[in-house]
């Protein structure tokens, strides 16, 4: 299917800048734009791409101001990355086939409680007295546990694992692989061993969260780990057990989480982010790639490197730490020259007793 430039603004908000009738059917990146393409621009790097791309149309900011002319008609939106999102959503709700009923090589329990128009896929498992809303989508070879609920409008793609006892709000997407429930890392020494800590609580994660391939939420001690509503989480990242994620937060790849953390709303983890156990964090806290985290943030901020600190510290740090190879030999250099001086001054004192020996 075709849209026009007038088309998709209307349904975005948008402003058009060129001609309102040119039509695109597909999507493309901006360096590689094609002619019936819609591609946009939100990051300022890719700027430059703009003025030489061949898509067609280019979502773009309202306050984006071009600098050189440009041959694609211009959508102006408050937010041209969200706007992306709305319409991909859109085609993919059109394009996505809708599964319904029960196959026959399920297991079902006979206590368990499927909701109207749900999809149970083949080989998936329902323990006793589970839940599923009405409109979820149970995909091939997933496990649900006993006394598991999970809410309306959820997608659980293949070898999705909900252990026993574990609670998932409305519109939540689980990716393949990840494991709700699974025993916190537990154990008391004895000796030269390791005594397990039975694990009796559960996860609750509460509406709108999105969980990414293989990623692990482990079950509390006691009470509830406790992922709040809308959060997003990226492939690859562990929560430990009694954990609890604000609302709206958001981690990206391989970031580990120690038990008991409690990490505040609207945060930001980039990739690879550690935080100690027994901590907290304030909402609105960023930490860029590889961050490591050891003790308490109690206020927003923007933090980097390990130990974590500060950005504009860290970057100050990091100007210094290229340098530290001169600085080490000039040092070297010093340390060197102050050892000359220091013999040269003993040799002067031991002069100066000689002579006082001599004219007494």
């Amino acid at each position: 299917m075709e849209f026009s430039a007038q088309q998709i603004a209307a349904l975005l908000k948008g402003t058009v800048v060129g001609n309102p009738e040119v039509k695109v059917g597909n999507f493309s990146k901006i360096e590689e734009g094609k002619a019936g393409t819609l591609t946009f621009l939100a990051n300022p790097k890719y700027e430059h791409y703009i003025y030489n791309t061949k898509a067609s149309i280019v979502l773009v900011n309202n306050d984006f101001v071009p600098t050189a002319p440009i041959q694609a008609t211009l959508i102006q939106v408050e937010n041209a990355y969200a706007a992306l999102a709305m319409l991909l959503n859109l085609i993919e709700q059109h394009q996505t086939k809708q599964l319904s009923g029960i196959d026959t090589t399920a297991f079902v329990a006979s206590t368990a409680s499927i909701g109207e128009k749900c999809y149970v896929g083949h080989f998936s498992y329902i323990g006793e007295q589970s839940k599923i809303g009405e409109n979820s989508q149970i995909h091939p070879q997933v496990f649900i546990g006993d006394h598991v609920v999970i809410g309306k409008n959820c997608i659980l793609y293949p070898h999705v694992t909900i252990y026993d006892g574990c609670v998932i709000g409305d519109n939540c997407i689980l990716h393949a692989g990840s494991v709700i429930g699974a025993d916190g890392f537990g154990f008391a020494p004895e000796g030269e061993v390791y005594k397990k800590i039975p694990q009796l609580g559960n996860v609750i994660i509460e509406d709108n969260v999105e969980i990414g391939a293989n990623t692990t939420i482990d079950r509390a001690v006691f009470g509830s780990t406790l992922i709040h509503r809308g959060v997003k989480l990226d492939n690859l990242v562990q929560i430990a057990h009694n954990v609890e994620v604000g609302e709206n937060t958001v981690m990206a790849a391989q970031v580990g989480i120690a038990g008991s953390t409690h990490i505040g709303k609207h945060c930001m983890f980039g990739g690879q982010v550690g935080l100690a156990g027994h901590i907290k964090i304030a909402d609105h806290v960023t930490f860029g790639a590889q961050c490591g985290v050891i003790s308490d943030i109690k206020e927003p901020a923007t933090l980097l490197g390990a130990p974590a600190m500060q950005a504009k510290a860290f970057m100050r740090s990091s100007a210094i730490f290229n340098r530290l190879p001169d600085m080490y030999r000039n040092m070297g250099n010093l340390q060197r020259e102050l050892e000359k001086l220091q013999r040269e001054l003993e040799d002067l004192q031991r002069e100066m007793r000689g002579i006082k020996n001599v004219n007494p």
